[in-house]
């Protein structure tokens, strides 16, 4: 059985008692730091050829995309497509999330903010039809699609753009 001394001595394992194994842990190589360190000059890369050089043969081998001097497979496919610089990506929010908002709050971006729903600087919100709404709501500032003013409006609540 043990005693009041003996749970004492048994301290809990936290981040502030925690310690590598004996052994496990090794200063790393510092390369080109003079003769002395025995990885001077060359670094121990030895002299010249490609894997003296810089950005290859290291963690994972050549450049991305070196195919040994044939000519890469991003240079011999055609270029095709377009991306547009000025895409909206909206925020999804489903019509059944905003139950969970607090009674009596307006839907704006702010309160979508506050209740986790959306997050801040990346893009407008939309409302979509997914799911029901159980009470009224006044949905300001915030995008719907045409089937959510519906339910919304049936359930008591409007929509103000």
């Amino acid at each position: 059985m043990a005693t009041d001394k003996q749970t004492e001595a048994i301290e809990k394992i936290g981040l502030h008692n925690l310690s590598p194994a004996p052994g496990s842990t090794k200063n790393r190589k510092r390369l080109g730091r003079g003769p002395g360190s025995g990885t001077g000059k060359t670094s121990g890369k030895g002299h010249k050829g490609i894997k003296a050089r810089a950005g290859h043969h290291g963690h994972g081998g050549n450049k991305p995309g070196f195919e040994g001097g044939q000519m890469p497979l991003t240079r011999r496919l055609p270029k095709r497509g377009f991306t547009n610089p000025f895409r909206v990506e909206h925020q999804v929010v489903d019509l059944s999330d905003l139950n969970t908002l607090p009674e009596g709050t307006e839907v704006t971006p702010e309160s979508l903010v506050a209740a986790g729903l959306i997050r801040k600087g990346k893009g407008p919100a939309k409302v979509l039809a997914n799911g029901e709404l159980t009470r009224p709501v006044i949905v300001r500032g915030v995008k719907t699609s045409a089937s959510v003013r519906e339910k919304i409006v049936a359930a008591g609540g409007r929509v103000e753009e």
